[in-house]
């Protein structure tokens, strides 16, 4: 009965993430739609309130959080998180059922290898707990690095180039900065427990904020230059990575995994950055275009 009761549960887990991945999916394609319509001489914000497509994408981003929520405090961690990936492969063919494009075989390869291998990484390099609670000096010279490769990828997305290298660079910022967020979140939800005035006075609080605000602006203007190939798998691999550095260089976190899986986990990264950037240029390639609405 026991036994019963632990698979019933397993299943649940299951089932809501299945259910999380595909709402974050379609929260990725509407904002991208909404966003892509907003031309860049315009106001990229105003013109994003104002489109209901958008609100939309919000709604089914809180929901994708909601049963992941549900998910993780039904079932494992190890179990969860790879499902949640699956998102990627959900966003291919809703995008491609409403931009009018088919998708060959060759982008559902590349789709597939990367979705896999970022849930390896999530699994295999899962890190220990750090010290949430390191002084501003250790954060000093890794926050300023990673800020910096913020920086240039953002100008560098902002510049006139190719429109999915523009994609991929500032979702690769976005992703970083959620990564930063991702860090400091434990810390900042910690706090509470010593009253709100302990939260508002943290520098970490604001960091925090700051990086959550840039971080959605910075993938709004993603969705905006170029194709969702492009720009939501480059913010899917650069969170987590943006978190491990954090994590590891200030936290002092440490990967779980023993000298198999560093192997294990560093292959999976190098795959993770090759078919993230195989897939940005994949669109250009090999997109063919099919009538509206025709899902691929």
């Amino acid at each position: 009965m026991h036994n019963e009761s632990v698979a019933d549960l397993r299943l649940a887990s299951i089932a809501c993430a299945v259910v999380g991945a595909f709402l974050f999916a379609c929260a990725a394609v509407a904002q991208q739609r909404a966003a892509s319509s907003v031309p860049e001489g315009d106001s990229l914000v105003s013109g994003l309130v104002r489109n209901p497509r958008w609100w939309a994408g919000i709604i089914g981003d809180g929901g994708g959080y909601l049963m992941q929520v549900i998910a993780l405090a039904l079932g494992s961690v190890l179990v969860v998180q790879p499902i949640l990936v699956s998102a990627l492969v959900f966003a291919l063919p809703l995008s491609a059922r409403f931009s009018g494009h088919r998708i060959d075989a060759r982008t559902w390869t590349i789709a597939l290898a990367l979705t896999t291998a970022l849930a390896v990484f999530l699994v295999v390099g899962d890190p220990t707990a750090g010290d949430t609670s390191a002084p501003l000096r250790a954060w000093l010279l890794p926050l300023s690095a990673l800020l910096a490769v913020v920086a240039l990828a953002t100008a560098a997305g902002l510049a006139r180039i190719d429109a999915g290298w523009r994609a991929l660079l500032l979702g690769t910022a976005s992703g970083l900065l959620y990564g930063l967020a991702a860090a400091l979140t434990k810390y900042v939800t910690d706090l509470f427990d010593h009253g709100l005035l302990a939260v508002i006075g943290a520098w970490q609080t604001w960091v925090l904020v700051a990086a959550g605000i840039a971080g959605v602006y910075l993938q709004q203007r993603a969705f905006q230059v170029g194709p969702l190939s492009a720009s939501l798998p480059a913010v899917s691999i650069a969170e987590p990575i943006g978190a491990a550095f954090i994590g590891m260089a200030v936290l002092d976190e440490r990967l779980r995994a023993n000298s198999a899986g560093l192997a294990i986990t560093l292959v999976a990264g190098i795959v993770m950055i090759v078919t993230t950037i195989l897939l940005s240029r994949s669109e250009a390639h090999t997109a063919t275009p099919v009538a509206p609405g025709t899902l691929a």
